[in-house]
């Protein structure tokens, strides 16, 4: 174990190097310019975090505010820009449908609050009070501004009575903080962010708006044509070493980005199955992301004894993100990983060279003497692991390792050996199998532990934490490379937490 750890720490100071060697050959941005479109009620911190970015990196940020309507009507017409700062959830989610961003990155928080003038002279304390005989209260249009969808979907079926009322109805929050502000009216419903801009303005909190919190975020523009520069000065808006404390400094309530880095380094860790289905779009990830992507494929097994002993050592960081080959491969480490996404399902099926010359299509066939077996490893891979489970929950465990000539830690190196006819038969996933279909066949495993389901999870102490939950998204937005490869679909799914994933009994006592 000491000898495991001492190369763990040499990997890890090698990986520091390379993370050092990374940033300082990071793509020159000067002269880069930038076009971000901004929803008014955040032009504060953004003016203030674009011209500090400049100043850094010498990118020009050319900036674009309005109502949240406004800036998607800018977006489909011109069909440009890198960058759409959107005040609500709401808004994020139609831009979505409408298919005008791509990646989200959450910046900053904010929720409704009545905005009034200093020592709130109409003594405004209840949201109804706006109703009373006297009080002149603004609303900003739902249609064209975030804080007036969210005030609308609040009120629900009262809004159509406050919507009667209000003295004016106008496109952005900044307006009707503005006329407050000016006296032109009593009360407005704004964002509390908003109001802390405007001197001689408090604030009135009231129930109906205490959960109705909203994210500011920076999304990609689907017509991007630099994502990488993009999602670059988009991380440096929510980086807690920069743009968030400018955010904070404007009354915004900072939503936790990654540690600020030019080029992040980022660790992932695999199980081999995964390969097949992922490896390209790895690629296109980091690409787009402008970062640098470690990826490691190995048997889970090993991968979770490398991430315990990681874990153990001083100063040392476990992976960022981890995708297991089969959920029993996450509670070893559920402290480290504390919530996995299942996005696939892989069958484990019974291989044998083309044409199965000698007749094998259950797991009983294997027990026959004289064959050459290949399984893998129990203590080095999920296969191995779920292979020792079936066999000994069907009563063959000793008369079939009586034929095993080959445990490896993955499974294609088990395919690779029916090819040159070093075996007879192996227990391998269809993945493995599907690629080199016209030199082997295969049978399904009439058990009920003869599929596995594989989940992604997130370090809960990475600093790339927003960057591993967007590889998250982009392997969920590349389904189709997953079904192609023979994987069965699942990644619509919840997210559970590590710790109450149950491993079946027969698993566990097999392999205790």
């Amino acid at each position: 174990m000491k000898q495991v750890i001492a190369i763990i720490a040499v990997l890890a100071v090698g990986l520091g190097i390379m993370a050092w060697f990374y940033r300082q050959s990071a793509p020159s941005e000067a002269g880069r310019a930038l076009t971000v479109y901004c929803a008014a009620g955040v032009k504060k911190p953004v003016e203030k975090a674009a011209e500090a970015y400049r100043k850094e990196f010498g990118v020009t940020i050319s900036l674009q505010y309005g109502g949240t309507g406004a800036l998607f009507s800018a977006i489909r017409v011109s069909k440009s820009g890198d960058l759409l700062i959107a005040a609500d959830d709401g808004s994020v989610a139609d831009a979505q449908r409408l298919g005008l961003i791509r990646e989200v990155i959450p910046l900053a928080k904010q929720r409704p609050v009545i905005a009034v003038a200093k020592g709130n002279p109409k003594a405004i304390r209840a949201l109804d009070d706006l109703l009373r005989g006297g009080v002149r209260f603004a609303l900003a249009n739902p249609e064209s501004a975030s804080i007036g969808r969210t005030v609308r979907r609040v009120l629900a079926g009262r809004w159509e009575q406050f919507n009667a009322r209000a003295l004016v109805l106008k496109p952005t929050v900044m307006d009707i903080a503005g006329d407050v502000a000016l006296g032109a009216a009593d009360a407005a419903i704004v964002w509390d962010a908003t109001a802390a801009q405007f001197v001689g303005l408090e604030t009135v909190s009231v129930p109906e708006f205490e959960k109705a919190e909203e994210n500011v975020s920076a999304t990609v523009v689907a017509t991007c044509a630099q994502p990488a520069a993009a999602l670059r000065f988009a991380r440096y808006l929510a980086a807690p070493e920069k743009g968030a404390p400018i955010f904070a400094s404007s009354d915004f309530r900072p939503a936790g980005g990654d540690k600020w880095s030019v080029k992040p380094v980022m660790v992932f860790y695999s199980g081999g199955v995964n390969r097949p289905a992922i490896q390209t779009t790895l690629k296109e990830f980091a690409d787009r992301e402008g970062v640098d992507l470690t990826t490691v494929f190995n048997g889970c097994g090993i991968l979770c004894a490398t991430m315990r002993a990681m874990a153990k050592t001083p100063d040392a960081k476990v992976p960022d993100a981890y995708y297991a080959c089969d959920v029993c491969f996450v509670p070893p480490v559920a402290d480290l990983y504390p919530e996995a996404v299942v996005l696939t399902e892989a069958d484990i099926m019974l291989a044998v060279p083309k044409g199965n010359p000698k007749n094998l299509r259950t797991l009983l066939d294997l027990a026959r003497p004289g064959l050459k077996i290949g399984i893998c490893n129990s203590q080095q891979s999920t296969l191995g692991y779920m292979t020792r489970g079936m066999l000994k929950d069907a009563g063959l465990l000793d008369s079939v390792m009586k034929n095993v000539c080959s445990q490896v830690p993955t499974a294609d190196l088990l395919v690779n050996q029916l090819r040159t006819g070093s075996l007879d038969a192996a227990i391998v996933y269809d993945v493995n199998a599907k690629p080199v279909a016209e030199h082997i066949d295969t049978m399904p495993i009439k058990h009920a532990g003869a599929k596995a389901a594989q989940p992604f999870a997130v370090a809960a102490k990475s600093p790339n934490a927003r960057l591993a939950g967007r590889l998250l998204a982009f392997l969920r937005a590349n389904r189709e490379r997953f079904e192609k490869a023979g994987f069965h679909w699942r990644g619509d799914e919840s997210a559970v937490a590590s710790k109450d994933i149950v491993v079946p009994a027969y698993l566990k006592s097999a392999n205790d």
